[in-house]
């Protein structure tokens, strides 16, 4: 047996389903592998889609996504995709193919290596938890189950396997099941006092308030979550990270602070006098670039923080209590507390009521502009248009731009929902591709992709491998032939928008016909020419459970930013005043 096919019987026992990848000379023996194993191979055409696919199914099923690349430039093509998995804490699994073993520093064929040693590990360690590069055949198991341990334990995130290709072609003992992974993977519990001095905070403040971010999503979590917040009436805001672990209808919840957040709930994140911070980073579109004046104000706020990286405790905001524990069981010990010293709950009068109207204006007012039948359409149609037309269970994979941000603002996601969108990096071109890997881990949810045409621009390979893999993904490109949302930016601050928006030779507006790309690849595709196509398309691609594009001309329009972003600041020529 070789050790390609020891991995592969590895993998299996590790209940690997699926590999994301393209192929390369330093890889195909693990693919020849592969192939008559029980684990299915994922063409990607480019390696950023192939990422951006295996991190969606990670995503969509809490098990670590699986990587395989080439050697140099196939491994250096995945960086962003690798990256962007990282920065939101999404356990992947980078197995990547390197020049053989005895000619290191030779430069054989793509080595990475011109003024230094070649290390193309090297490359991957600022964002991921571990490399490790494989030196001899004996370590490929261990280090196999090294990698799939680091990946899910503590703080998820992405790891990479580095393998000099003659080590696959080795000769060794057949896989014996001599390195599983572990049974249960223990998690650092919060203790009982100071569980007790956050329940103690709790209860004494006049304003509380949690605010939740990605790290939180297990149901467990969820319901322990509700539970305090409901006992004590407190109000809730998440991260953008964290829209759909609460219901948006829910009568406590007030939305997300920072950037795109909102007036009303900004009153309650600057007016809390005690804050319980849970699984999240206080990003600084969450924060307002971290400028007090908008968001978040510590002090006189007090800051109770618990996230189970103790890197981010304390990080941007100092702390009145910090704890490195697991939010779920944190939660728990912190629940039990407040009962124990209070059984009754508390009712705050008014709080509810106030919310609710807040909430009820905001996705009314997008509802209102939903209406509008301008054309292009204006954004909140589109939303509208979705919001109807999709079962409460669809998952919606967003990219940047207004598909992200203002969903998170104005899109009501039912209780069933799931919103997945690329939060640390902001990765254009992360929706497509992650869309497929989604729909794979959910075959039978509807999956929808809602993307700009930069974003679709970028991944255009997520379209073959949706038809190859029978995945129906529906892809809706919010087409305002511009990279919007910065075009929007250039011209509020310099008065032009020049470098932003898609022309032809001309000058003219150009865009690509993506509803015929997508018929080209096999797909369904709709092309929207009137108001009334896109419900009509939408209801189509639903029903027929195909790959389908559907190019939907929109207006160019920003998104609300009631918050603060410092690069406004930047742009006016305003900046902050030096600290010592």
């Amino acid at each position: 047996m070789t050790a390609a096919e020891a991995l592969v019987a590895q993998l299996e026992s590790y209940g690997v389903e699926y590999v994301f990848g393209t192929c390369g000379h330093t890889n195909i023996a693990l693919l020849d592998a592969l192939g008559p194993s029980g684990i299915e191979f994922v063409i990607a055409r480019h390696e950023q889609a192939a990422a951006h696919a295996a991190d969606g199914y990670a995503r969509a099923t809490g098990r670590p996504g699986v990587l395989l690349t080439h050697v140099g430039p196939g491994m250096m093509n995945a960086v962003t995709g690798v990256a962007t998995a990282a920065l939101d804490s999404v356990p992947l699994v980078v197995i990547t193919g390197d020049i053989p073993s005895y000619y290191y520093g030779r430069h054989p064929h793509q080595e990475v290596n011109l003024h230094a040693d070649a290390d193309q590990t090297a490359i991957y360690r600022p964002f991921c938890k571990r490399t490790w590069e494989v030196q001899r055949v004996q370590d490929l198991p261990r280090v196999t189950e090294r990698a799939f341990f680091t990946a899910v334990s503590g703080r998820p995130g992405t790891v990479l396997v580095n393998v000099p290709m003659d080590l696959f072609n080795r000769p060794v003992a057949p896989y014996d099941g001599s390195h599983p992974l572990p049974g249960h993977l223990g998690r650092p519990g919060l203790d009982e006092a100071t569980a007790d001095r956050i329940a103690g905070e709790l209860l004494d403040a006049e304003r509380p308030l949690i605010y939740f971010g990605g790290g939180l999503r297990g149901p467990r979590a969820r319901a322990e979550l509700l539970a305090l917040a409901e006992h004590l009436d407190i109000p809730l805001a998440h991260s953008l990270m964290g829209k759909g672990v609460v219901a948006d209808r829910h009568p406590l919840l007030l939305g997300m602070p920072g950037f795109w957040g909102l007036d009303s709930t900004h009153e309650h994140t600057k007016g809390a006098d005690v804050v319980l911070a849970l699984a999240t980073r206080f990003a600084e579109t969450d924060a307002s670039s971290w400028d007090a004046t908008y968001t978040w104000n510590f002090p006189p706020s007090r800051l109770l923080q618990i996230d189970i990286d103790p890197a981010e405790i304390g990080r941007n905001y100092p702390v009145h209590i910090g704890a490195v524990a697991d939010v779920e069981l944190a939660l728990e010990k912190i629940g039990a507390a407040v009962r124990a010293r209070r059984s009754a709950p508390v009712s705050r009068p008014g709080l509810r009521e106030s919310i609710a109207a807040a909430r009820t204006g905001v996705f009314d007012a997008a509802r209102e502009a939903g209406r509008s039948d301008n054309f292009p359409l204006r954004p909140q149609r589109i939303l509208t248009d979705l919001r109807e037309a999709l079962p409460d269970d669809a998952i919606l994979v967003t990219d940047v731009g207004w598909n992200k941000n203002g969903v998170a603002q104005c899109y009501e996601l039912p209780e069933e929902g799931r919103f997945i969108t690329p939060g640390g990096a902001s990765t254009m071109g992360f929706g497509p591709a992650a869309a497929v890997g989604v729909q794979i881990a959910h075959p039978e949810r509807v999956v929808v992709a809602l993307i700009g045409d930069g974003g679709m621009s970028a991944q255009l390979p997520a379209v073959p491998m949706a038809v190859e893999q029978g995945a129906p993904v529906v892809f809706v490109v919010m087409n305002n032939r511009a990279h919007g949302t910065i075009a929007d930016l250039q011209a509020s601050s310099f008065g032009r928008s020049y470098g932003c928006e898609f022309t032809d030779a001309e000058g003219r507006p150009y865009s690509p016909d993506f509803a015929r790309y997508g018929e080209s690849c096999g797909a369904d595709g709709y092309t929207v020419n009137a108001p009334g196509d896109l419900r009509k398309a939408l209801d189509d691609a639903v029903a027929r459970r195909r790959p389908a594009v559907l190019d939907v001309p929109m207006v160019n329009e920003p998104v609300p930013t009631p918050g603060h972003w410092n690069i406004k600041d930047i742009y006016a020529g305003r900046f902050p005043a030096d600290s010592a």
